[in-house]
């Protein structure tokens, strides 16, 4: 690139060394991998692959281990209850979520064109709080879309960006375009409102440098000259009224009655401009242009314009400057230069670096001292630069890279700031509050916790309450939860509060009431567990933790449930949940973040079973064929010890972690099976997936287009098909998703993806109204243990008006499958009422978080017009899941029972979580209507 020389001559004028930031990636350069794959003939073909790898493994393999006591792997003895506390959350949380957002549906649809950013932006932080991290990204990418200033859309961009952690991903730029003006770094500094174009290409993809053009061969005689301007010894010849119409002080100077009117050569040498610069002032004069100038040169007349007002000229150095950065060193450059000149898109540019260099530029102090000084965020204001927007971006960085650190205090008092409406103070105390909780700052975190609660944030009370709690005032928190809920209808997290200011069964009684109103709350499983552990109960312990690792892997659960089967010997159980935690989070801290996990592993391998690489193959497939999900993700984990290299390996543990719902686990985990291929087009494939589970359908598509280019594979023909059949097919494409699926069964694969390359196929066929295709899939599938294909196969039969048939093979589903809530939800639509209620019920109780049930029963109660019955049901699991069908459902029922207020109310907040579903829209206009006829 032409520009980036000059910058060299121009370190000295500013900064000192240092400020070089350099790309952190998460990994290195792989190692040679081992790889192979597995041919047509499936199972025998595994078997091959199975003696292969055991030959392998085995040259590589140390077997030396010293032999550990099993005393020695719990130095710091078993969990204690007294030590056990829950995390307070850091996002917002509301007691009545369903009218929180209601009300920011309602904001976001009455708020002016201009304004709709910043109420997305509060949506953001809402959703911040969600488990569906899509939500999150939607509202991100509505706030981006409608910004108006260029500060905005550099600070929305960057964060999109983020969320992708692009910075990952080997041999890419920070200031790479993805292609779409939404996050392109060059469309970010156009200023102005135009919503409807962001997802347009942008130019970058065909734009080609703009040729400079030449100034004019005329010669110098044959230009109008009058006046020179001498510096030192030297004179620029300049046109008088061409300089004159550079700004009024100009204007004033050489047609005003100064002096300098009636001087054919004026004395410029005290204005600290250069002839090299001068000159360059009289050619943009003329022209109008920056072409062709060094950055050196038009830093001076970014100067020259500030000194004499010059509007049109300080414009085009601004933005001729802001396209010139696109590093981390030229950016640190030049934001002292723009921060002096008042050059608000140079600041922005040099900004727009920095942000997308995060995280690895939060450690260059440089840059920390810009963010986080009081002066820096001043500086930054004086120019429009300091806003919420950008100091809640820093903060969920900072808190994700080390909550306790003082960059982090620094980012929270910068956002304290920056905080004008009550959402934004609400969120900046809290977020303060609970880092200086856990920096043990107990009277700060208490005076910010009090500050939210004051601005409308109630669960700050938490906050306070464990603030006076750890300053021995145990009491007065009880007291503080007590009243919360009376005055509010309780909710899972309030009792769950209230349980660590009591003891005794009343404690034990809050506990359960937490489980109840709020199953996915994590510390009350915990707590029962550790307290059976102190009862000597290891077997139970574990029982009641395998309650909620059923439907929810978290990391806490499966650390828990690791330390308690050391406690009772059972060091294989420990090794397999310590390697799943692993992969969830690779720097977990385990014994209240005393021991790293992975020291861990490396103890309790001795004592657990030695397997080859043949018998790690052979147990994922035991465990891919059982639906055990965790027992995969921790082969998995084994295998990729022996095996760092193996993107494939990697690309499984994504497929595994995006069916335990760990989207943040998966996403990391196909960035590096991307960086580990060696293959561009195996590359383009995990990039394609990349793209396509955060959003970017047409950018995948596009991804596979070009790995088909290079060569056809099973998973580029399956990313295609999947990509495709997400949308709703006419029997046209479906013809082709069928094709695409055909195509990659006929590609080189293992039988693990094979199974569901024929489940996919077995599914599109039974859309067709193809069942007998459909069901040789399924079978084929069966026959190399794809053992989801049995819920396939049932729908056939159902299809064919075969019901025990189809019955029957859910009943196989359910034996074979360790995680079996669905399963027991779809065979409950192949059987009478009574027993479909009864396998309905267990599906709730092996899995709170599926909808379907809440919503059979609810439907039941009403026909049996139990209409209360049926509206506690759906508000039971709205409680803690707000889902958009829970949520559509209940505000139908409302709207028969002649609630118009309430109807109308679960209408906004489903439309908040998808403002496009057209059933909820026919129904909020329907409810708005009788409502209005109902008031008059």
């Amino acid at each position: 690139m032409h520009h980036h020389n000059p910058f060299t001559t121009m370190r000295s004028l500013k900064l000192a060394e240092g400020c070089k930031g350099t790309q952190v990636y998460a990994l290195n350069p792989p190692p040679p991998g081992t790889g192979g794959g597995v041919g047509d003939k499936l199972l025998q073909h595994l078997q091959d692959h199975l003696r292969v790898n055991s030959i392998r493994s085995k040259s590589s393999r140390t077997y030396n281990q010293p032999v550990v006591s099993p005393e020695s792997l719990l130095p710091y003895g078993l969990p204690l209850t007294d030590l056990l506390e829950p995390q307070i959350d850091p996002s917002l949380k509301f007691p009545d979520l369903v009218e929180k957002m209601a009300h920011l549906y309602r904001r976001i649809d009455a708020s002016p064109q201009l304004d709709k950013s910043g109420a997305f932006l509060e949506q953001c932080a809402v959703f911040r709080g969600l488990s569906d991290p899509k939500l999150f990204r939607r509202s991100l990418r509505s706030s981006r879309q409608h910004a108006v200033d260029v500060h905005a859309k550099v600070v929305l961009s960057s964060w999109l960006r983020f969320e992708r952690r692009e910075d990952e991903l080997i041999g890419t730029s920070s200031m790479d375009c993805c292609g779409r003006i939404l996050e392109c770094p060059k469309a970010t500094l156009v200023p102005g409102y135009d919503p409807g174009s962001v997802y347009d290409p942008c130019l970058c993809s065909g734009a080609k440098d703009v040729d400079v053009v030449q100034e004019c061969s005329t010669s110098e005689e044959a230009l109008d000259y009058d006046m020179s301007f001498c510096i030192g010894d030297e004179e620029v010849r300049c046109v008088r009224y061409k300089i004159a119409s550079l700004s009024r002080p100009f204007k004033a100077m050489l047609y005003g009655g100064f002096r300098e009117m009636k001087l054919g050569t004026i004395s410029f040498t005290q204005n600290g401009i250069s002839v090299e610069g001068m000159r360059a002032a009289e050619i943009f004069s003329r022209t109008k242009r920056l072409d062709g100038f060094s950055p050196n040169v038009v830093l001076e007349l970014l100067k020259l314009a500030n000194r004499f007002c010059c509007d049109e000229l300080k414009s085009s150095c601004d933005t001729h400057l802001a396209h010139l950065v696109n590093s981390l060193d030229e950016a640190m450059l030049l934001i002292e230069y723009g921060l002096e000149e008042a050059a608000y898109l140079l600041v922005a540019a040099c900004l727009q670096v920095f942000l997308r260099e995060l995280p690895s530029s939060m450690h260059d102090p440089n840059v920390i001292k810009i963010f986080c000084s009081a002066e820096g965020r001043e500086r930054l204001a004086s120019l429009g630069h300091a806003s919420f927007a950008l100091y809640f971006f820093l903060s969920q960085i900072a808190m994700e890279d080390d909550m306790k650190s003082n960059t982090t205090v620094m980012i929270l008092e910068r956002l304290v700031e920056c905080a004008v409406e009550s959402w934004e103070k609400q969120l900046a105390y809290h977020q303060l509050g609970v880092v200086m909780l856990e920096r043990k700052e107990y009277k700060d975190a208490q005076r910010a916790f009090n500050t939210a609660v004051e601005a409308g944030h109630l669960y700050s009370l938490v906050g306070v309450a464990r603030s006076k709690f750890k300053r021995d005032h145990r009491y007065s928190a009880y007291k503080i939860i007590n009243s919360l809920m009376s005055d509010y209808k309780a909710t899972g997290w309030m009792h769950q509060e209230r349980s660590l200011y009591c003891s005794g069964k009343e404690k034990l009684l809050d506990l359960d009431i937490a489980s109840e109103l709020d199953p996915t709350l994590t510390f009350p499983y915990k707590f029962r567990a550790v307290a059976l552990v102190e009862e000597n109960q290891f077997g139970a312990a574990i029982l009641e933790l395998n309650k909620i690792l059923g439907f929810k892997a978290s990391p806490d659960c499966l650390e828990m449930r690791a330390w308690i089967s050391i406690g009772k010997e059972d060091y294989e159980g420990a090794l397999k949940d310590i390697r799943a935690l692993l992969t969830l989070e690779p720097n977990f801290m385990m014994f209240n973040g005393k021991i790293h996990a992975d020291h861990m592993v490396e103890l309790l391998r001795p004592l657990a079973h030695q397997r080859s690489q043949a018998d790690c193959w052979m147990q994922l497939f035991d465990h891919w064929s059982s639906v055990d999900d965790i027992g995969s993700l921790a082969v998995v984990h084994d295998m990729l010890a022996h095996d760092p290299g193996n993107s494939l390996l990697r690309f499984r543990q994504s497929l595994l972690l995006l069916r335990l719902n760990c989207q943040k686990a998966a996403m990391r985990c196909l960035r590096l099976a991307r960086n580990h291929s060696k293959l561009k087009h195996e590359r383009l494939v995990y990039e394609g997936w990349i793209l396509y589970d955060t959003g970017h359908r047409e950018e995948a598509l596009a991804k596979a287009e070009e790995s088909i280019s290079i060569q056809r594979s099973f998973e580029v023909f399956f990313l295609k098909a999947y990509a495709l059949a997400d949308s709703t097919l006419d029997p046209k494409s479906s013809e082709y998703v069928i094709q695409l699926l055909e195509e990659a069964l006929r590609c080189p694969s293992d039988a693990l993806r094979k199974g569901q390359a024929l489940n996919n196929l077995g599914s599109v066929y039974v859309d067709c109204d193809k069942l007998d295709l459909a069901a040789d899939c399924y079978t084929n599938a069966l026959n190399i243990k794809h053992t989801r294909a049995h819920q396939g196969l049932a729908r056939v039969y159902h299809l064919k008006n075969e019901r025990k048939a189809a019955y029957d093979e859910m009943t196989k589903l359910i034996e074979k499958a360790q995680n079996n809530a669905s399963a027991y939800e779809k065979r409950s639509e192949y059987c009478d009422r009574e027993m479909a209620q009864s396998d309905l019920s267990l599906a709730t109780q092996l899995d709170p978080l599926r909808t379907y049930p809440y919503r059979y029963r609810a439907a039941v109660l009403m026909d049996d017009h139990k209409e209360n019955e049926a509206i506690e049901e759906l508000s039971r699991a709205i409680s803690f899941k707000p889902d958009l069908q829970l949520l559509h459902l209940r505000a139908a029922f409302y709207d028969s029972m002649g609630e118009g207020a309430s109807a109308i109310k679960d209408c906004e907040a489903a439309l908040c979580i998808d403002p496009g579903h057209a059933d909820t829209l026919d129904l909020y206009h329907k409810a708005r209507e009788s409502n209005a006829t109902d008031q008059k």
